[in-house]
């Protein structure tokens, strides 16, 4: 298995974040955002294919992956917005194609509604974007997160494992498992990883979703069929409120898209820039 490093820097307003870019300088960009509690590895594969004809850009988020945690940092799904608007500054991107997964969904609708950030288009995967949202365990971890922070480590990862891995539906491999759950098992990471769901707030989606009429550049949703974080129905819901959206329903996938069926996922993304042409 290939390692997934992250070469670049950047100070942003909400801590250190780490950062790439795959493929020729020049090219189309595509952007990739990841969710929650991921990184941008569950992107390695679709983003190095993606790259033989676009220049990709990844990013890990502030508390995530590689990029900075400490205490008392605000990584809500504002601060996050906010960063990835920074980033497309720093990139220099005034239009680019945006792919997000999860949260990470929210992250790019808030930055293209509130912003002011320009895309060429849009594709949504299993996106946070509608209300309700959130399981029962998230919202017990988000209630008592000062509680799960003094877990003893090995109670913390099997916990951290178990949840990671029912964002699979057929499971995931043992090797990528240990790799999505690596940034949050030492002191640093535990901590992190409840600060995240702490913060978690549904008001975030509640300031924008009845805006997603105002969203004009070409729009596709994907969802995997078996997600049991987030309901395909919710597939359904959205591709209503965004003009012209198209959903691809993705067989046999869970809420991990990019692990669960990776071959479909390229697909469908590939065939969407493809008509971007």
């Amino acid at each position: 298995m290939r390692e997934w490093q992250l070469d670049e820097t950047y100070r942003s307003t909400a801590g250190t974040v780490r950062w790439n870019s795959l493929g020729q300088p020049g090219q189309e960009p595509v952007v990739l955002l990841h969710g929650t509690p991921f990184s941008s590895y569950v992107w390695r594969d679709i983003a190095r294919t993606l790259a033989r004809h676009h220049q990709v850009f990844v990013w890990d988020m502030p508390g995530y992956g590689e990029s900075e945690k400490f205490k008392g940092q605000d990584v809500s799904l504002a601060a996050q917005s906010e960063v990835f608007t920074e980033l497309l500054s720093l990139w220099g991107l005034t239009a680019p194609t945006v792919i997000a997964h999860d949260f990470g969904g929210c992250v790019a609708l808030r930055a293209h509604l509130l912003h002011g950030a320009r895309y060429r288009a849009l594709a949504l995967v299993d996106p946070v974007a509608l209300a309700p949202w959130g399981s029962p365990f998230f919202r017990l971890v988000g209630a008592n997160a000062e509680v799960f922070e003094e877990l003893p480590p090995a109670l913390h990862g099997a916990l951290v494992r178990e949840y990671v891995g029912s964002a699979s539906g057929p499971g995931l491999h043992p090797a990528v498992l240990e790799r999505l759950v690596r940034p949050w098992l030492d002191t640093e990471g535990q901590a992190a990883f409840y600060r995240q769901i702490a913060q978690a707030d549904q008001r975030y989606t509640d300031e924008i979703q009845e805006r997603y009429g105002e969203i004009s550049v070409p729009a596709l949703v994907c969802w995997g069929q078996e997600d049991t974080w987030i309901p395909p129905v919710k597939g359904h819901e959205l591709v209503a409120r965004i003009p012209g959206a198209r959903l691809e329903p993705i067989a046999g996938a869970g809420h991990l898209v990019q692990e669960d069926a990776p071959a479909e996922l390229t697909g469908a993304l590939l065939d969407f820039l493809g008509r971007l042409r």
